[in-house]
C-alpha cells in the first residue's frame, strides 16, 4: 500500500515510525519544511512540497497530521482523489469548509479514522466493559481532569510559537486537549447541553485559552465535568464516575482502572470493596502498557480499514461531533450562558 504523510511534527514523525514498524515502507512526505525537528529519521523517503504532486503518487491512504487550521486544505483534495484518510484531532478548528469534506467523502467512498488515539486505550475499554456491564448501577455523573504544562511538550522549540498556542492554527485547550470530550460522548451518548468557562490563567506568554471549565450534560441524564489545562505541573490526566451501586475510577497515569462496588445493608450504612485492574492486565502478553500502544494500535486499524474495509471506530461524524461541543463551548464562555446541542 502506498501512503502520503502531510506534516511531520512530533505526531506525524510518530505515525511514520509506526508505519515502518507495522512494515509498511512505500511513503512518500508532504512537507513545508517548518517542522522544528532534525531530518535525520525521515532520509530516503521521497518528499513533495506541492500537494497536487504528492497526490499524483496515487497514494491509497493519506495521513493528515499538519497544523488543525490547515487540515481540510490536505484532507479535501485527499478525499476527492478516493484516498483513504486518518485524519489527526481535532477535525478542524471551525465549520469553514466541513461541508465540502462531508460531500467529498461521500462522493468518493473515502474512509476517514479520526485520530482520536484514547478509542485504543485498553483502560478505558475496560470502563466502558464495566458500564456496559452495570457493575456501578446506573451512571449518574463523571469528572475529567486534565492538566498539562504546555512549555514541557516540545522541549526542542519554544512552545509560544507552536500550533497548541496560537488561536488561528486551532490551538487551546479546548481543541488540543479535545480527547476527553471524545471519549465522553463515546462512552455517554449525546450531549444536550453545554456550559462553559475559558481563560488565560497562566503566565505562559501565549494568545490562546490556558485553561477551561465544562459542564456537560447528556441526553442519557449524566452529568459530566471537565477540566483542561497548559498549566499543571506534574501533568495529571483522569476520570471518575459514579453510579447508583458505585464508582470506577481511571488513571492515564499508569493506565489502571479501579471498580468501587457497594453492598447493601440493613442500616444503610457504606460498604463495599475496590478491585484495582492494571494496565498490563488488558494484554493478551501482559506486557507493561506504554503511550505508543494507543497510536500503533490506532495505525493498526487504519491499514485494516484500507486492507479489508473494517469500519472506522472513530469516524468522521464522531470527530464533527467533537469540533461541535469545542465550538459550544467557546461561545458558551463568550456568551456567559449554556448552550443547547441541536444535533
Amino acid at each position: 500500500m502506498k501512503f502520503l504523510i502531510a506534516g511531520l511534527g512530533s505526531i506525524g514523525r510518530r505515525h511514520l515510525r509506526n508505519l515502518l514498524a507495522l512494515g509498511e515502507g512505500d511513503i512518500t512526505l508532504y512537507r513545508t519544511h517548518q517542522s522544528t525537528l532534525p531530518d535525520s529519521e525521515l532520509a530516503g523517503l521521497p518528499v513533495e512540497t506541492d500537494l497536487g504532486k504528492a497526490l499524483s503518487h496515487q497514494p491509497d491512504a493519506v495521513i493528515v497530521s499538519n497544523p488543525t487550521s490547515l487540515h481540510l486544505e490536505v484532507a479535501i483534495p485527499a478525499a476527492e482523489a478516493g484516498c483513504h484518510i486518518l485524519l489527526e484531532k481535532p477535525v478542524s478548528h471551525s465549520w469553514e469548509g466541513v461541508e465540502n469534506l462531508i460531500k467529498a467523502v461521500r462522493q468518493s467512498g473515502s474512509q476517514v479514522l479520526v485520530g482520536y488515539q484514547f478509542r485504543f486505550h485498553p483502560g478505558l475499554h475496560q470502563v466502558q466493559r464495566l458500564l456496559k456491564q452495570g457493575l456501578i448501577g446506573r451512571p449518574l455523573t463523571a469528572r475529567s481532569h486534565w492538566g498539562e504544562y504546555l512549555p514541557g511538550w516540545h522541549p526542542w522549540e519554544d512552545y509560544r510559537y507552536g500550533y497548541s498556542a496560537i488561536t488561528d492554527l486551532g490551538g487551546g485547550v479546548v481543541l488540543t486537549l479535545s480527547h476527553p470530550l471524545d471519549y465522553l460522548n463515546w462512552l455517554f451518548g449525546e450531549v444536550e447541553t453545554i456550559w462553559a468557562v475559558t481563560a488565560s490563567l497562566g503566565d505562559l506568554e501565549i494568545q490562546a485559552e490556558d485553561t477551561a471549565e465544562i459542564l456537560l450534560q447528556f441526553t442519557c441524564g449524566v452529568i459530566a465535568s471537565l477540566h483542561l489545562d497548559y498549566i499543571q505541573r506534574p501533568p495529571s490526566h483522569h476520570l471518575e464516575i459514579s453510579g447508583s451501586r458505585g464508582t470506577i475510577k481511571w488513571d492515564n497515569s499508569d493506565g489502571a482502572v479501579a471498580l468501587y462496588q457497594s453492598i447493601d445493608s440493613p442500616n444503610n450504612q457504606a460498604s463495599g470493596s475496590w478491585v484495582r485492574f492494571p494496565a498490563d492486565s488488558f494484554s493478551a502478553e501482559e506486557k507493561p502498557f506504554e503511550r505508543n500502544d494507543m497510536f500503533l494500535a490506532e495505525m493498526r486499524h487504519f491499514v485494516d480499514i484500507i486492507r479489508n474495509g473494517a469500519r472506522p471506530v472513530c469516524t468522521l461524524e464522531d470527530g464533527l461531533k467533537v469540533l461541535e461541543l469545542s465550538l459550544a463551548i467557546h461561545r458558551s464562555s463568550r456568551e456567559g450562558q449554556k448552550i443547547p446541542l441541536t444535533s
